[in-house]
């Protein structure tokens, strides 16, 4: 058993939806987060530097001691998760879309993903899509534009549910009942996107199964915290840290410890 911290890391604040989770669920484990906000979104940046992040994210959370490593973004998975469990020995735990329970809920057989545009393009993604073609319609869209504003600490409302109605609404009208949620960002305007969405709309994310597998993992090798507590979260940033005070204000209940990414 451990007490020796879990890492966490995102192309910014998306991630803190699957360490809602993982704290839920754990929470007597200790964390370290990583927000490169100052490199969001990684969408449209290209595999080559997404797992070039990826693996300079990782690298300083090895250097800080962690047990297992969660790579709380879509994007980094799809571009960086083979790389990283073969150069790291320690459980590394990716994120993809949920179009399986998504392909199990919907009574329409059609089934809205909302992702990234590296998400999307993504052969991790496009293999997923496959898997599930012969049981339902599955329609993308790219959230351009989505990250900014949930990156920015006083975003004007009306203007992201307009965003949002842009989005959605064309996969409504296709006759998707089910929308997955392929970007841990997205996963923080839950709220929003039910507005937008309407009752009749399920809204579906990969939070909660990450947090199980990062339990199962550290439970097989023995790496669970026997604690009965646990210390603030260590919040590490590549982003301006006044902005990523505020958006921690807004997304994370908890005390927590601001640190720049030097």
């Amino acid at each position: 058993m451990s007490t020796a911290p879990i890492g966490v890391f995102d192309s910014g604040v998306g991630g803190l939806s699957i360490l809602h989770s993982i704290r839920a669920l754990m929470p007597n484990e200790n964390l370290i987060y990583i927000a490169d906000s100052a490199h969001a979104p990684y969408g449209p940046k290209g595999e080559a530097f997404i797992r070039e992040r990826s693996v300079r994210l990782t690298d300083h959370l090895v250097g800080n001691g962690v047990k297992a490593v969660v790579v709380a973004c879509n994007t980094a998975t799809a571009a960086a998760i083979n790389l990283l469990r073969e150069r790291y020995a320690l459980p590394v735990i990716g994120v993809e879309p949920a179009v399986k329970p998504a392909a199990e809920q919907s009574r329409s057989g059609v089934v809205g993903v909302l992702a990234t545009s590296g998400t999307i393009a993504s052969d991790k993604f496009l293999n997923l899509q496959s898997r599930f073609s012969d049981r339902v319609q599955i329609l993308t869209r790219a959230g351009t534009g989505l990250v900014e504003l949930i990156e920015q600490p006083h975003y004007d409302d009306t203007a992201m549910l307009s965003l949002l109605r842009s989005l959605i609404a064309p996969m409504q009208d296709q006759g998707a009942d089910t929308l997955v949620l392929g970007c841990t960002h997205y996963s923080l305007i839950k709220q929003q996107i039910a507005r937008v969405g309407g009752p009749h709309l399920r809204i579906v994310d990969a939070g909660d199964a990450v947090a199980r597998e990062l339990q199962r993992r550290l439970q097989t090798q023995q790496l669970r915290s026997l604690s009965e507590s646990s210390e603030p979260v260590r919040f590490v940033t590549s982003g301006e840290l006044g902005v990523q005070r505020e958006l921690l204000q807004r997304y994370w209940p908890e005390s927590a410890e601001l640190i720049a990414l030097v």
